[in-house]
């Protein structure tokens, strides 16, 4: 490989790293009013629930089965979240596996002309379709866990 097609590469590789920078800072900005409710509105109210446990005339392991009820809304909205940008990683992971196919393809047939810019311009596409699907994601992820924000 060429000086000149190494700076190319060199260079490409580092804008492809920034969108994808990009996608996880649109990813925990739109999940913050998320992520907000869960470690703040859903955890204090684990807390409160908990605390309601403590009562001298239960016996222990019915303290222990008062709070753990209490975690498990808590533990299923993370569960929720977890999922859910699992499943989005996923679909944003095989686009993007899909342009390197595309990519290690025009390699393979000394296409060298635009390969990289083509590599480029697929990888931007797959993030900016991947961000605009981040809103429906929170919609959805709100509606479950009745965020009212």
């Amino acid at each position: 490989m060429n000086h000149l097609a190494a700076a190319e590469e060199r260079l490409v590789s580092e804008r492809l790293k920034r969108k994808l920078n990009d996608v996880n800072v649109a990813a925990q900005t739109q999940l913050s009013v998320i992520t907000d409710h869960v470690n703040f509105t859903m955890q204090q109210a684990y807390f409160k629930c908990a605390y309601d446990c403590f009562d001298r005339r239960r016996r222990q392991e019915e303290i222990n089965t008062c709070v753990e009820n209490c975690s498990i809304p808590v533990m299923n909205a993370n569960n929720l979240v977890e999922t859910e940008m699992a499943k989005f990683q996923e679909r944003m992971n095989r686009s993007l596996m899909v342009c390197q196919d595309k990519f290690e393809s025009a390699k393979l047939q000394q296409i060298k002309t635009g390969a990289m810019n083509d590599l480029e311009s697929c990888v931007d596409q797959a993030i900016q379709e991947s961000i605009q699907v981040l809103p429906h994601i929170v919609d959805r992820l709100k509606s479950t866990l009745s965020v009212n924000r």
